[in-house]
């Protein structure tokens, strides 16, 4: 995280997909809580950023947040399966989406 940004998360993975997202930019917003929906999880986020610079830095720090927040709920992972992905067409759009929970970084082969 950055000195531009001060974020707020809770993460339930075990929700209903209740999302209470709030970072000032409302695409984003938006997408978080289908995000939120449609994986079952519960998220709540507050997120205060130098909008007045633009929306790069609350977006790139929510990330790093969200993916620490997800990281320690799932502790040592048990019972979870390691990666899921999903192709979605909606509207006008191609959605591709891929979550690997590995903690590998990258791949040499």
């Amino acid at each position: 995280m950055t000195t531009e940004t001060d974020n707020s998360m809770k993460v339930e993975l075990d929700g209903r997909g209740i999302a209470k997202v709030d970072t000032g930019i409302g695409f984003f917003d938006h997408m978080l809580e289908g995000f939120s929906k449609h994986g079952f999880f519960d998220l709540d986020l507050k997120v205060t950023g130098d909008l007045t610079v633009d929306c790069h830095h609350s977006i790139e720090d929510t990330g790093i947040v969200l993916g620490n927040a997800i990281r320690k709920a799932v502790g040592d992972k048990r019972g979870i399966r390691r990666y899921g992905s999903c192709i979605l067409p909606m509207d006008e759009t191609l959605v591709l989406c891929a979550v690997d929970l590995s903690g590998r970084p990258y791949l040499v082969f």
